[in-house]
């Protein structure tokens, strides 16, 4: 037998209806009989309702009901606040990211894919698309990773010329997305350095206008595995960004410094102006007594101002982080061998990044460009590397 339900109007009545039988002198029984109710009902009416009136029960009611759909609001608004606190602070842009967050919080809170992308503020066909990768997408995602294995500090701008190089025909923001997704190394913005500018405008550096324009040079030292050190004499064109020379000694002199700049200005012909600090062996009164017999006109920089020579000091912080940062030289020898490779790998092969990704001096002819590594590492099998760094 299906249960009767009565409103507030309906028990308020029996209940009055009861009070004047139960004064009449009949029995709680006969009276729930009567009414079709039993007495457990009879005496919960009677301790909910007893001596309210017919609005007040109507009142009663209505302060239920927005007593349920306040709870309710609250309640989703609570389970908003925990969406939102799933997905995560800022704004998500990418689309896999954004199935990611939908299918997280459906997970977490049991919550429908309906309401949580109303919640984050996602479209519907979202989290319904499937992603419909390229055929190549494995092949480009291996050689990635395979050339920031091998040149791991470089950015995603660098891999991306290397791979065009190699053949591929490829976006760098496609490259960006792939180096994101693998979790590679993103290099730190490096901060931004004002120009030697004067007040009347003009500039303290001279600025090289053609190759051969300016030379300069710099010492960059190391040591050795048994804690000996040693001297680099490096010597750059400002204007191509070529590495004329990396000469590596124990100990580097005046005459040391000649004897290199004599073999560079037979095979390159001297430079109208070279530049360096104002170190003892640059401001050595034979060396500068040379230079101006020569014809070359010497540039220092102001002391303890190496921004001025930036060029210089750029190449010199590539060295040391590309290098000599990440090898240990047990000999001298095995120092100006894998020092002289990389020299050859900056000046044919790395994208420079001030030359729009080009190399310094690019072979006409690279045969297998990414297949000539400066420094691989020890425990790579080369000749596996050589057969997979063919173009696609």
């Amino acid at each position: 037998m299906a249960r009767k339900h009565y409103t507030a109007e309906q028990i308020i009545g029996m209940l009055r209806e009861a009070e004047v039988r139960l004064s009449q002198g009949e029995k709680t029984g006969a009276i729930c009989r009567s009414l079709g109710i039993s007495e457990q009902s009879y005496y919960r009416w009677r301790r909910e309702y007893g001596g309210l009136k017919m609005t007040q029960a109507a009142r009663l009611k209505a302060l239920e009901k927005e007593n349920a759909r306040l709870r309710k609001a609250v309640s989703n608004l609570t389970l908003d606040a925990l969406i939102l606190k799933e997905v995560g602070r800022g704004k998500v842009l990418s689309p896999s990211r954004r199935r990611a967050g939908v299918a997280h919080v459906c997970a977490a809170l049991g919550v429908s894919e309906r309401r949580a992308c109303r919640v984050t503020g996602q479209h519907r066909s979202t989290p319904r698309r499937r992603l419909q990768p390229r055929s190549d997408e494995k092949r480009l995602t291996a050689d990635i990773v395979r050339l920031a294995s091998n040149y791991g500090r470089y950015g995603y701008r660098r891999i991306t010329a290397l791979l065009r190089q190699e053949g591929w025909t490829v976006n760098a923001k496609r490259v960006e997305r792939i180096w994101r997704r693998e979790g590679l190394k993103v290099p730190h913005r490096q901060p931004k350095r004002g120009r030697l500018w004067l007040n009347d405008g003009s500039c303290v550096r001279l600025r090289p206008r053609y190759r051969g324009h300016v030379w300069s040079y710099d010492f960059v030292a190391d040591r050795t595995h048994d804690g000996k050190a040693f001297r680099m004499l490096t010597v750059i064109d400002e204007f191509s960004r070529e590495c004329l020379a990396i000469h590596v000694q124990r100990q580097i002199r005046s005459d040391d410094v000649l004897a290199v700049l004599t073999d560079l200005f037979a095979r390159h012909g001297p430079p109208a102006h070279i530049r360096s600090d104002n170190g003892a062996e640059f401001t050595a009164i034979t060396v500068r007594e040379w230079l101006g017999r020569i014809g070359v006109k010497t540039l220092y920089i102001e002391p303890g101002s190496p921004w001025e020579n930036g060029y210089c000091e750029s190449f010199n912080g590539k060295l040391r982080d590309e290098l000599l940062n990440g090898e240990i030289f047990y000999t001298l020898k095995e120092a100006q061998i894998l020092i002289e490779n990389w020299r050859q790998h900056y000046n044919t092969i790395r994208p420079h990044s001030s030359l729009g990704y080009v190399p310094p001096t690019p072979q006409a002819i690279l045969p297998r460009a990414a297949s000539i590594l400066y420094a691989p590492p020890r425990s790579a099998n080369l000749g596996d590397y050589n057969r997979r760094s063919g173009p696609p």
